[in-house]
């Protein structure tokens, strides 16, 4: 109802105007190009609404100018927050991982990690800093740091500091109830919950009936996460894109994944989480840890088996399924 252009939009060129025009409201440029020749655009700001439609349609807007050669880049941080409130879930590997496939593609990336106690993810790009020092390589690197302020007001300082400096704004949270944690949480773009492939992790997010697995009602988790997105929405007009990724699936136990599958499928439906895989039990991850390298450092891990190039492949796919602005699947070729 906004947007008549679009009713009318049936030739392409029609089609392509009505676009540029409906993201106009969301995108800005460098100089008046856009607003003088909506077709020919030296240099566009991308810029994503909170509303699916809106997003749907800036991706397509943004694929047709890649494809006529045009630059693009971001308008602000796209904020990334892996967080669960239970420990040992692999949210600290799977946001290196994510943080080192953004940087690899020549995104600019920045990872705070927010467990001043444990630092896991701190130590781990820490010791991939060692690395390149030693071995005098370059790799792609992300700035990095850990939050061991004591005020909201200091973190709130640092997110919109970070805002037009780089292009992911990564936080790892600690594996407890934590008011910083909800703080970021609340100013999201893509909220990330690893869970193990289990029950017991299950609990944190849904309680289900012990006789036929049938969720019964929301953990107080799902609940905060909930109120956390219908306050965002109405604050600011974003809708917070919450992903459940399921680390640490097991082949042999088919009966256990195909509950926990329908149970996941049957609690998206009422809050509104999208599931995708994530990474499979190996001990290759945790052989990473004291080097800092990862999987997509392929031409420094040696000779790689055959369960590291599937866990490339786990990696990848995990990527891709986060849906992050300008990122596809070639990003590991």
């Amino acid at each position: 109802r906004h947007m008549p252009g679009m009713q009318r939009a049936h030739r392409r060129h029609q089609r392509d105007t009505a676009y540029c025009r409906a993201y106009c409201l969301y995108a800005v440029t460098e100089g008046p190009e856009l607003i003088d020749d909506l077709h020919a655009p030296t240099a566009l700001v991308i810029g994503y609404s909170g509303n699916r439609f809106m997003r749907d349609l800036a991706l397509a807007f943004q694929g047709h100018y890649r494809e006529q050669g045009h630059k693009l880049r971001m308008a602000g941080a796209h904020h990334i927050v892996f967080a669960n409130e239970k420990g040992g879930t692999g949210k600290s590997t799977t946001a290196v991982h994510v943080a080192i496939a953004l940087a690899s593609r020549g995104a600019r990336v920045a990872c705070i990690d927010l467990d001043s106690r444990q630092r896991t993810l701190y130590r781990y790009l820490e010791n991939r800093r060692e690395t390149m020092k030693r071995r005098g390589i370059t790799l792609p690197m992300p700035e990095f740091d850990v939050f061991d302020h004591d005020s909201l007001a200091r973190l709130e300082q640092l997110m919109d500091k970070s805002k037009h400096e780089v292009d992911f704004l990564i936080f790892d949270t600690p594996g407890r109830d934590d008011k910083y944690a909800r703080f970021v949480a609340t100013r999201a773009h893509t909220l990330v919950t690893p869970i193990n492939d289990s029950f017991v992790d299950f609990d944190l997010i849904g309680q289900v009936d012990p006789e036929n697995f049938k969720v019964k009602r929301l953990s107080f988790y799902a609940e905060l996460i909930w109120e956390a997105r219908k306050a965002r929405a109405m604050s600011d007009g974003v809708t917070i894109d919450w992903v459940v990724v399921r680390n640490r699936l097991h082949n042999m136990e088919a009966r256990n994944q195909q509950r926990m599958t329908d149970a996941i499928a049957e609690l998206s439906k009422r809050v509104g989480f999208r599931s995708v895989p994530g990474l499979n039990e190996r001990v290759i991850y945790r052989e990473l840890f004291p080097s800092g390298l990862t999987l997509i450092d392929k031409g420094h891990l040696g000779q790689l088996a055959t369960a590291h190039i599937v866990a490339r492949q786990e990696l990848r796919e995990l990527v891709t399924g986060l849906a992050l602005p300008e990122l596809h699947a070639e990003t590991f070729v």
